[in-house]
């Protein structure tokens, strides 16, 4: 389709479509990628700089604690300046950050790094959101959301996996570099390939009119609940995927940590979960989807209690099986719920999962400190328990 002909959406099957799900897959793995590389470093930093469990989880909690915050500033630039060039810009100064971060030669120079890694990511989940929001044809957004969720599973996963195995051959800083690079060259693929935008409506950017957005957007009930499934849902996924390396990486285990990095293969599973809850929602609903997400998850989390592999890796396998397919659901849900003012939806739903991911991941640090895992286990079925709560209330709503 030329530029001048008349718009449309894009529907599942065209050569646009497939197109644009594929390198919005890409953007989603170096987002990802680059936001949780550090999470199985987490024991190197302990044993390179002398800090402790909780304050190596920092390297984390700073980025998606900025990422959060800028989230609700990223929205609104998108708003007046469009989808795509925003998303590219986000990746090339992730890319370029992860290079600087390999090479800072102390402890607060990489944390800094870090938050400004998380200010530069701000530019791309929600903008990546609104665009399938809006460029998808309505009965495939569902289906694509879960793609590109899916490629946030593959960068995730591969992120973590990557830089355990290059750690182990090598050095913690090759392995955030090697990833720094990887974020060059989806910039560049997103530049050259994703479709351009043709329903976005550019919208004033002005503080009066994200005060109103926001004010009509915290208004609706119903959003309100999806909002905090976001701070719950990633709180309690953050927080097992932070704290388990320390456990197998102790007694009974003693894994190593490429065996320990093995563990987030896992993430591969959210690849077949993402698009399937989306055909799932689509199919019975978006509330019992997503309700039987979050019973999948509370059960996942008890598989992992016993001191066995044999428990545990199914029980981590569950458990983020259920999480990416909540996570597509609700992301969805909003793009339908929402029907102006998008990006800030995304926004500001993203903002509160990255604050779960930031304040569970830390506070997370606290209960494995003074009550190893099992604390870890109750903290984290305390943030499902309210989850399924408020689940079920968008349950209850949805059939009255």
């Amino acid at each position: 389709m030329r530029d001048g002909d008349e718009p449309g959406y894009l529907t599942a099957g065209s050569a646009a479509y497939r197109l644009a799900s594929r390198i919005l897959f890409v953007a989603g793995f170096s987002t990802f990628a680059t936001l949780y590389c550090v999470q199985p470093l987490l024991p190197d930093f302990v044993r390179e700089f002398g800090v402790t469990p909780a304050e190596s989880s920092l390297s984390l909690s700073l980025t998606t604690g900025m990422l959060a915050g800028m989230l609700l500033v990223a929205g609104a630039v998108s708003d007046g300046v469009g989808r795509k060039p925003i998303m590219v810009a986000s990746l090339l100064a992730v890319g370029l950050l992860g290079i600087v971060g390999a090479l800072v030669p102390d402890w607060h120079g990489f944390l800094i790094v870090r938050a400004l890694e998380g200010v530069a990511l701000s530019g791309l989940p929600a903008v990546a959101m609104a665009y399938v929001s809006e460029e998808v044809d309505p009965k495939s957004a569902g289906v694509a959301m879960g793609l590109y969720i899916g490629g946030t599973a593959v960068g995730g996963m591969s992120g973590r996996v990557l830089t355990a195995v290059v750690t182990d051959l090598g050095t913690w800083r090759l392995a955030v570099g090697v990833v720094g690079a990887i974020g060059i060259a989806a910039a560049v693929t997103v530049w050259a390939g994703l479709p351009p935008s043709r329903h976005f409506h550019r919208r004033p950017a002005g503080l009066r009119e994200l005060v109103k957005a926001w004010r009509g957007l915290l208004g609706d009930g119903g959003l309100l609940g999806l909002f905090s499934l976001g701070f719950l849902l990633m709180g309690g996924f953050v927080t097992v995927f932070n704290y388990i390396g320390f456990r197998l990486a102790e007694e009974p285990f003693a894994l190593r940590p490429a065996v320990v990095g093995a563990i987030f293969l896992v993430y591969s599973f959210g690849v077949v979960s993402s698009p399937l809850f989306g055909r799932l929602a689509g199919t019975y609903g978006n509330a019992r989807t997503l309700a039987a997400a979050v019973l999948l998850m509370l059960i996942g989390l008890a598989l992992m209690e016993p001191d066995s592999l044999w428990f545990i890796a199914p029980g981590i396998a569950l458990f983020t099986f259920a999480f990416f397919g909540a996570h597509s659901t609700v992301s969805a849900w909003i793009g339908q719920r929402a029907t102006v003012n998008r990006g800030q939806a995304s926004s500001i739903y993203l903002f509160c999962y990255y604050m779960g991911s930031t304040v569970a991941g830390t506070l997370g640090g606290l209960f494995w400190h003074d009550f190893g895992w099992t604390g870890v286990a109750a903290f984290i079925a305390l943030l499902l328990a309210v989850a399924a709560l408020v689940a079920g209330r968008l349950l209850l709503a949805a059939r009255r």
